[in-house]
């Protein structure tokens, strides 16, 4: 294929090349070649808006806690564990395959991709976009997994790039009002990362550090969504409190300054980067009262849960996109141990 770039991957060749656009992939019968329990439940989760972080088949910790969203949305004991009556509650959605078969369309496959990320803040502002580097990468935010587990449901040998078929997590297929999105380029996200218009109003959302998780309550305060999210340090920890949110940026770029990070290298100097999923914040950044502090996505979408952020909330970019249409200026957002 012209223009194709090859590069490998444990198990599996991955060819990368200009190719799909957002949700542009078309799916084939949905039929699981094996079975995979977890992932299937990470899936149903995912749909319902009860945030599993990456969907790797795996259970950890943003499993259990997801399992523990569920349950008290359902009124169950909050077991963080698949039991009996949360396989009951579960159990209208358990024709949902684990995975599809898509094809990548030509738009998605063809970028903008950006290779190489530079480290040095001053060498990421020379770039045009802070981008995905590849299509596999793109592929898996996606379908909100990671390239590791790509690679673990395909079959080695697997290639990608446009008109090419692949094995991926099946989550729900996003529609896009574009009446509820002004922004074109923000509609591109979210299709981008299967995150359609739809979502349930936020009456409040509570950042939980016990838990860590960010939860989504509506006008008749029922738990209506749930994230796994990072917050805070113990050089910077989470502003525990009562604020609001201010607004929402989407696609922003973002203002580097050393004087606001413990661990930055007395060597860089203000900057200005390019906006894009692999950015500093993501996709997004959803402003908060308390100054230099906000909610956002982040290029590691493995790490939410597992490590520790500059005093803001992570979020993986496609729940921050899903937090983004749920949330408005005033909106309270309350912090608590």
């Amino acid at each position: 294929m012209i223009g194709a770039v090859v590069f490998a991957l444990p198990h599996i060749l991955v060819r990368s090349e200009p190719t799909p656009s957002p949700g542009a992939t078309a799916q084939q019968p949905l039929a699981d070649d094996q079975p995979r329990p977890i992932m299937q439940a990470q899936v149903v989760l995912d749909r319902l808006g009860f945030g599993t972080g990456v969907i790797d088949g795996k259970e950890g910790q943003s499993f259990a806690a997801a399992l523990r969203g569920f349950q008290e949305s359902k009124g169950l004991a909050k077991s963080g564990t698949l039991d009996a009556p949360t396989r009951t509650a579960l159990a209208e959605w358990t024709n949902i395959p684990a995975t599809r078969i898509v094809t990548i369309s030509a738009d998605f496959a063809k970028g903008p991709f950006t290779p190489v990320i530079p480290r040095d803040p001053a060498a990421q502002a020379k770039l045009p976009m802070l981008g995905y580097r590849n299509l596999a990468e793109k592929l898996a935010e996606r379908f909100h997994t990671d390239t590791e587990t790509l690679i673990a449901i395909n079959a080695p040998g697997t290639k990608i790039g446009a008109g090419l078929s692949i094995r991926v997590p099946n989550i729900g297929d996003a529609a896009i009002d574009a009446a509820k999105v002004e922004d074109a380029e923000w509609r591109t996200t979210l299709a981008t990362l299967g995150v359609g218009t739809a979502q349930p109003g936020a009456e409040r959302v509570v950042v939980d550090k016990s838990e860590a998780v960010l939860k989504v309550f509506d006008a008749k305060d029922r738990l209506v969504a749930q994230f796994p999210a990072t917050m805070g340090s113990e050089h910077d920890p989470l502003p525990i409190g009562k604020w609001t949110i201010k607004g929402v940026s989407y696609n922003p770029p973002f203002h580097y300054n050393p004087d606001l990070f413990w661990d930055a290298s007395s060597k860089h100097g203000k900057a200005l980067l390019p906006p894009g999923p692999n950015g500093p914040v993501g996709v997004v950044w959803i402003d908060l009262s308390k100054p230099h502090y906000g909610i956002h996505g982040t290029p590691e979408p493995q790490s939410i849960g597992r490590a520790e952020s500059h005093g803001c909330i992570r979020l993986t970019n496609w729940d921050a996109a899903r937090l983004a249409m749920m949330v408005k200026p005033g909106t309270p957002a309350h912090f608590v141990p």
